[in-house]
């Protein structure tokens, strides 16, 4: 190596983040009726879909597959190299393969074409030539190809892989939409992350129920409510009528204005004092809509009823915090 030349280290990175802008500007133009093809294939396709690339295009690959598994797309990566000594076991002919090459003459990757014909397996690629091998084998070629790498020598795959990987993130999209993939979806496929927690855990996995409820007659005095917020701490208790249905809610907030007013604890009636038709929430609901409703209202704690209006559970925030919702 020669000694370092001084150089403008911001210039090179806003020049680098021109080249590959433009080089994604530039795939709007080959969104077309091969680009639908491959929407296609992959929608009817019954396997799944077998991402393949050699090096940079590889490792490109493997974002992509990942990409549709997690939306909705059964897909997974196999290095051309291994396929050619046994991996190509894990494709069939029920499947769709989408390879990866810049060239689309990567050896290691046209060595597949002859026994993926064989079997009749559907072939999309990416290539940066639509003269290549590759392009010219696929039922549908995804046109890849860029003005030049940002990288100033020229070699270094730099804008290609860009290029790549937002054709790639397009494919995905395109198919979640037309799968009508919704965030439900999504969170069955991250169940281990505060994503899924959000999307999937509902108020009935970690509310109060039973015993555990505060709850109090609507007959019942100050004095007795506040026994009740002492003996459950959820800072709160609902107020039911004989018939087990809510009719309000009595919090700290409520107990301080009762305060202001000089009220008589012993023998005031707790639905004088209570907030009537407060906030609710259903206990099919989504743990996270319980969180957005205390948000938007500046509250802590939330009644839990059933379909008539019957009180069924509570939770706080501090419950959707011990859930990880928070």
């Amino acid at each position: 190596m020669t000694d370092p030349v001084p150089k403008d280290f911001r210039e090179s990175a806003l020049n680098t983040i021109r080249i590959e802008r433009d080089a994604i500007t530039s795939l709007e133009q080959r969104i077309g009726e091969s680009f639908t093809r491959a929407c296609q294939a992959i929608m009817a396709c019954r396997g799944r879909v077998v991402v393949t690339g050699m090096g940079k295009s590889g490792h490109i690959g493997n974002k992509i597959a990942a990409t549709l598994a997690s939306t909705g797309t059964p897909a997974f990566f196999v290095h051309p190299g291994e396929a050619s000594h046994g991996d190509l076991g894990m494709i069939t002919s029920q499947d769709v393969v989408i390879a990866i090459s810049n060239s689309g003459n990567t050896n290691e990757v046209v060595t597949l074409l002859p026994m993926l014909k064989r079997m009749g397996t559907p072939l999309i690629s990416m290539t940066g030539d639509p003269q290549s091998i590759l392009a010219q084998e696929a039922l549908a070629n995804l046109d890849v190809s860029v003005l030049k790498e940002a990288c100033p020598l020229g070699l270094a795959p730099t804008s290609s892989t860009t290029a790549t990987l937002v054709m790639g993130d397009a494919l995905a999209v395109a198919l979640l939409e037309a799968r009508g993939f919704s965030a439900e979806d999504f969170a069955f496929s991250h169940p281990g992350g505060r994503l899924g927690r959000r999307l999937l855990l509902r108020v009935l996995d970690i509310m109060h129920s039973g015993d555990s409820v505060p709850v109090v007659s609507e007959g019942t005095t100050l004095s007795g409510a506040l026994l009740e917020i002492s003996r459950k701490g959820l800072g709160m208790t609902t107020v039911v009528d004989s018939n087990g249905l809510l009719i309000g809610v009595f919090t700290d907030g409520d107990l301080r204005r009762s305060l202001d007013k000089n009220v008589d604890v012993h023998t005031t009636a707790i639905e004088q004092l209570m907030t009537h038709n407060g906030k609710t929430i259903r206990a099919d609901q989504l743990a996270v809509e319980a969180l957005n409703i205390m948000e938007e209202m500046k509250i802590s704690a939330l009644p839990v009823v059933g379909e008539h209006g019957e009180l069924v559970g509570a939770l706080n925030m501090h419950d959707l915090l011990r859930a990880g919702v928070i």
